[in-house]
């Protein structure tokens, strides 16, 4: 007697949902949220799009509650059915995606991501070497001989037969010059 009267009353909810009842079908949604998740869970394996896939087929219901033929069967087996086709629509989803991102990474060729690289490169270069001729002559040449040449502060002081400290001082003032003048430059590259 107690699951005819269950019955009849998720049934007189869908009903109402389907004349717009909003609480109608926030009491529907409260009496079966529990399970429908727990199958959700249990199908997608992800709390996350288990979460997902019930509010779509709460939508769904509330979209087509007028749908519902109670001479076909029982409200609740109605919910399970749209939240097993919702899952398995998200789960086919979830898999084409994973497809198509696995044929994106096979098929990509790597001349078109060497190709990008270059590009990024050349750019970089062209940038450094503009802020590089904005420095006095001879910061940019210490940080030539440094950086390009790989020559140590004292081997560049030996080179330029200028004293250390001057070497040092010069480096240090250069950097600071070309970080603020690549600063901008880098980031709107990225």
């Amino acid at each position: 007697m107690q699951s005819e009267q269950a019955q009849v009353t998720d049934v007189e909810i869908l009903r109402a949902v389907a004349r717009g009842d909003e609480l109608a079908l926030g009491a529907l949604y409260d009496r079966y949220r529990i399970i429908l998740f727990g199958l959700l869970v249990r199908i997608l394996n992800s709390r996350e799009e288990a979460e997902d896939v019930l509010q779509e087929v709460m939508l769904q219901v509330w979209r087509r509650a007028a749908d519902f033929d109670e001479q076909r069967g029982r409200p609740f087996t109605w919910l399970v059915t749209l939240a097993r086709s919702r899952a398995i629509d998200r789960l086919r989803l979830l898999g084409a995606r994973q497809r198509l991102a696995d044929s994106a990474a096979r098929n990509s060729p790597h001349e078109a991501t060497d190709a990008v690289k270059d590009t990024l490169h050349s750019e970089q270069r062209e940038i450094v070497q503009r802020a590089l001729a904005d420095l006095p002559k001879e910061q940019t040449r210490i940080l030539m001989l440094a950086y390009f040449e790989g020559l140590t502060q004292s081997e560049i002081a030996t080179r330029l037969a200028t004293p250390l400290g001057t070497v040092k001082t010069r480096m240090r003032s250069g950097m600071i010059k070309l970080r603020e003048l690549l600063g901008n430059e880098i980031k709107s590259l990225y």
